[in-house]
């Protein structure tokens, strides 16, 4: 889910937080808006949950432990992150990402960035030669190399989700 973050004047944050009051929040308040704005259903938008985070204890036999221990050590997590994960994932929230998921996630992320740097040069450099009367000839092996990274990184994207989501799925 992405975050948007914004800066309002103090006033108009006060007056938001009045208002939000009665409407489950600023947070849900905003989506309810941003969802009639794009025309979507606010009860396609799944919220958030509200409040402050409780502490469950749950006991386990030994076996068990031994069992959680070596489960949330093949993610790379705690075994209190592994059971969160676990139960946020059946609370509605399936994308549960481990560290090692997150390092993934960014690289694949940094990789567009780079391409989209590399194509705001491409496109500074035509058009500074059109201004200056000359002739833009593309380089096809460089655009067809662009494509194809996107394309990687796109597949190592639904990859990750999709190996995320199976992970978190009933076992049945």
């Amino acid at each position: 889910m992405a975050l948007i973050s914004l800066r309002i004047p103090d006033e108009v944050a006060a007056r938001l937080s009045a208002v939000a009051a009665s409407e489950g929040g600023k947070s849900a308040l905003l989506r309810r808006l941003i969802a009639e704005v794009l025309n979507a259903s606010p009860a396609r938008i799944a919220s958030l949950p509200v409040g402050r985070p409780q502490k469950v204890t749950v006991r386990f036999r030994e076996s068990e432990m031994r069992q959680l221990a070596a489960i949330s050590h093949q993610r790379g997590m705690t075994r209190t992150g592994w059971i969160v994960a676990l139960v946020r994932s059946r609370l509605g929230s399936p994308v549960q990402h481990s560290p090692d998921e997150h390092a993934v996630l960014r690289a694949i992320v940094r990789e567009p960035n780079r391409i989209g740097g590399n194509i705001n040069q491409i496109a500074r450099a035509a058009n500074t030669s059109v201004l200056q009367g000359r002739a833009v000839e593309p380089d096809l092996s460089v655009i067809h190399d662009a494509r194809a990274a996107i394309e990687t990184a796109l597949a190592q994207l639904r990859g990750a989700l999709d190996g995320n989501a199976d992970y978190w799925e009933t076992r049945r």
